[in-house]
């Protein structure tokens, strides 16, 4: 028996996963990676790379295709998005804050607020939202892009670490 290639050696959801999505045949990666993100050239260029040794080298293809999104690349994966509502357990004036401040950010920049509130505390995610949004609000349609942009290359990451480990 050949040992295992140095990167895959060790144990865990995440080398599980990986093995598994490197071997999916195109279209079941290409699929997975647009749960992530709903760019189809971001996940048909993830997917083309494929196989990666480890789930770092995955996350650093992911980053970088997502630093390459064109303008209408861009504009894809933001209309796939929906923009986070509070949890319906949510005091009744915060759901009401959260829907107005999506509503208007909506309405200035024609696409769902994105933010990524990976690490943050359930119990504060609520507020980092509302003070994300409220921050936005001000910016310019340009400046709002490449933040959001931003946003989006974070939210896809956590989204793939975590389909990986459940695969």
């Amino acid at each position: 028996m050949s040992p295992a290639i140095p990167a895959q050696q060790g144990t865990g959801r995440h080398l599980t996963g990986l093995v598994r999505f490197n071997a999916d045949p195109p279209a079941a990666a290409e699929a997975l990676l647009l749960d992530c993100c709903g760019s189809r050239r971001w996940a048909e260029r993830v997917a083309a790379h494929r196989p990666y040794p480890t789930l770092d080298a995955l996350l650093a293809a992911a980053d970088e295709a997502g630093y390459d999104l064109s303008g209408p690349d861009l504009d894809e994966a933001l209309a796939r998005e929906t923009s986070a509502l509070p949890h319906p357990d949510a005091p009744p004036a915060a759901r009401t804050a959260l829907g107005a401040a999506v509503a208007a950010y909506e309405s200035s920049f024609g696409h769902a607020f994105v933010i990524s509130l990976d690490g943050v505390p359930a119990g504060e995610r609520l507020d980092q939202a509302l003070a994300g949004i409220r921050s936005r609000l001000g910016n310019e349609r340009e400046e709002e892009r490449v933040i959001a942009a931003e946003e989006l290359r974070r939210l896809a990451r956590t989204r793939l670490t975590r389909s990986i480990a459940a695969r």
